[in-house]
């Protein structure tokens, strides 16, 4: 018995696990892969009619939505410092002002977030209207951190994808042989599959911000999904990076 609860403590999944929640990005998406499923969940409760069932689930909701809130306290800064480097680096004029202007973005919408968990959490006391109005100007800024973001990755892609076909013209006397050829090719696919992949997560949670300012309507289930899906794909990024250190 004893030897079985060994050999599950000790699995190397265990493990890794642990090391992504000994990380605050890790725990994060979690909480938001939990917190988006809840909101999926008591959508379909209260369309089937479990309406007291659904309370559970959106309370836990809530719940992990505010916690998410005070986990973030301190990212705005950090988006501050990542548009400041963008900034003072060079590269393709593009990627460079699309790269600022996401991260200026979620600057902006963490800032505003933690306005409405000091609201939410009764330390300062906003007016409901003036507490509607912070709340939309965070969603604002998150949407256009998206759009950036999404811009900087059409932009990437093609030029990787430039690269790429370029890469394989060359002659090996040109590019130091075969071999060479190849690692470079790999290395630029590695970095047009990990731009292809934060677009789709980009693509999915752009109908977040963009419902809760209204300019779209997608249900909480629709929402939900969305955001269970991107939580997932994130939590999958990070895990990878973590675990290979």
């Amino acid at each position: 018995m004893s030897s079985l609860a060994s050999q599950v403590i000790l699995h190397p999944t265990v493990a890794e696990t642990l090391k992504v929640l000994n990380t605050t990005l890790g725990r994060d998406k979690i909480y938001r892969a939990v917190q988006y499923f809840s909101r999926f969940f008591a959508w379909y409760l209260i369309s089937k009619g479990y309406k007291l069932e659904a309370t559970r689930w959106n309370a836990l909701k809530g719940h992990l939505a505010t916690a998410r809130k005070l986990l973030r306290l301190g990212k705005p800064l950090e988006h501050l410092q990542l548009a400041l480097r963008a900034a003072q680096t060079t590269g393709e004029v593009r990627e460079q002002v699309t790269t600022i202007g996401r991260q200026v973005g979620y600057f902006g919408y963490l800032t505003y977030d933690a306005i409405v968990w000091a609201n939410s959490v009764r330390f300062i006391a906003l007016k409901p209207d003036t507490a509607a109005k912070v709340n939309k100007t965070a969603n604002r800024f998150w949407l256009a951190g998206i759009l950036f973001s999404i811009a900087h990755a059409v932009f990437k892609s093609a030029r990787l994808t430039q690269e790429v076909k370029e890469v394989r013209l060359l002659s090996e006397k040109d590019i130091g042989g075969e071999n060479a050829r190849y690692a470079r090719v790999r290395t630029i696919e590695a970095l047009r599959t990990g731009t292809r992949h934060q677009f789709l997560i980009d693509i999915l949670d752009l109908w977040i911000p963009a419902t809760n300012i209204g300019l779209f309507n997608f249900n909480d289930g629709v929402l939900g999904i969305f955001g269970f899906i991107t939580s997932v794909l994130a939590l999958q990024k990070h895990w990878s990076a973590v675990n290979a250190k």
